[in-house]
């Protein structure tokens, strides 16, 4: 009779270690397979914050070409607003260039030798004044020497764009300052040479020149 009895409580203590561990193995087999539901979703939550934030940017976008086509129409009503007889050199007419008298090769590193061409230009208007005016300039440095054949000793072509980095205006200071090495061309600077300026006036498409004779001071 003990024996049955201990028996039975053998196999209740058998059943109840096999029940507890079909439990354990069912909830490692859902608790598995909720982190493979979820890492299976990671991709498609990654494209979706892709897909937002593209959406943010072409917004932005948007709104940036929208603020830019409303000052587009702005312009172009102002424009239109314009009397039909208002002419290019109403607004500024280029009459003439100055190389000024300041325009030299220099020591610019005070080493004893003087190898850096420096040009001050200034663009004149109608009324006399000294004007911003946009274009091409090209300079030349030639010698000139009466018992020689002309000889070009260098030539540079500056652009618009780069021009309108050298303008300064201050008090009685108020020009195109323009700096060239020369170091290569010009060993011993101890006679006279000539500096030639082309300038062309983007506006109106009018050319000017001027000459200076430079000296060694």
């Amino acid at each position: 009779m003990n024996i049955q009895y201990r028996n039975s409580n053998f196999a209740a203590r058998r059943l109840t270690v096999v029940a507890m561990l079909l439990c354990f193995c069912v909830l490692m087999h859902f608790t598995a397979g909720c982190q493979n539901t979820e890492i299976r979703k990671n991709p498609l939550a990654e494209q979706v914050d892709t897909l937002s934030n593209d959406k943010k940017q072409l917004t932005r976008q948007i709104e940036q070409l929208e603020s830019q086509n409303k000052d587009l129409k702005t312009q172009i009503n102002t424009l239109h607003g314009l009397a039909d007889d208002i002419r290019i050199k109403e607004i500024y007419d280029v009459k003439r260039i100055k190389v000024t008298k300041y325009t030299n090769i220099l020591d610019k590193d005070k080493n004893g030798t003087r190898e850096t061409l420096i040009v001050y230009l200034q663009p004149i208007d109608q009324d006399g004044d000294i004007i911003k005016a946009a274009g091409t300039v090209d300079v030349q440095l030639l010698d000139l020497d009466k018992d020689k054949d002309p000889v070009l000793l260098r030539k540079w072509h500056l652009t618009p764009a780069q021009l309108r980095k050298l303008w300064f205006n201050a008090l009685m200071k108020t020009h195109y300052r323009m700096t060239f090495d020369v170091s290569d061309k010009v060993e011993n600077y101890d006679k006279p040479l000539t500096v030639t300026v082309t300038f062309t006036d983007y506006l109106s498409g009018k050319v000017f020149e001027e000459q200076r004779l430079i000296k060694p001071q």
